[in-house]
């Protein structure tokens, strides 16, 4: 796992798991999916359905979360992101919303010019994900 520099923060890059708002995903399947693709966990933080803040990765290792991007920002993952049918839309519920809020003013203490974006946001990205614009939310912090 590579160093992450705390000076070097630009971003708190918002994603959701791509999964339907139906079925759970389990902080453990997250945490199995990121090492089965890139040998760890992909974020540092997971919100669950029901507000639940997990922190997966310590803020000095690097995520691999948004490739161009992971020596600079913090990876923030909520779960769900698709629809009952697959499609993508902002299935965050009202816990979820609140937590992700809370943690997002904790780290603007840490990182005040840190930029909130979506992982959708970033130059390159081809996703829908997170599947609402969080620059656009979060303006006010």
């Amino acid at each position: 796992m590579k160093e992450l520099k705390l000076s070097n923060i630009k971003y708190l890059v918002i994603h959701c798991s791509a999964t339907k708002a139906n079925q759970p995903f389990s902080v453990e399947s997250l945490v199995t999916t990121g090492k089965e693709k890139f040998g760890q966990c992909s974020y540092h933080y997971y919100i669950t359905r029901k507000g639940f803040v997990f922190k997966l990765l310590p803020l000095s290792v690097q995520g691999v979360h948004v490739s161009g991007y992971n020596s600079c920002s913090v990876g923030i993952c909520y779960e769900g992101g698709y629809d009952a049918n697959g499609h993508p839309a902002d299935t965050r519920t009202e816990t979820q919303r609140t937590a992700m809020l809370e943690l997002l003013k904790d780290l603007k203490t840490f990182f005040p010019t840190a930029r909130i974006v979506g992982h959708c946001e970033l130059p390159g990205v081809a996703k829908s994900c997170p599947c609402f614009i969080p620059s656009k939310e979060y303006a006010s912090l």
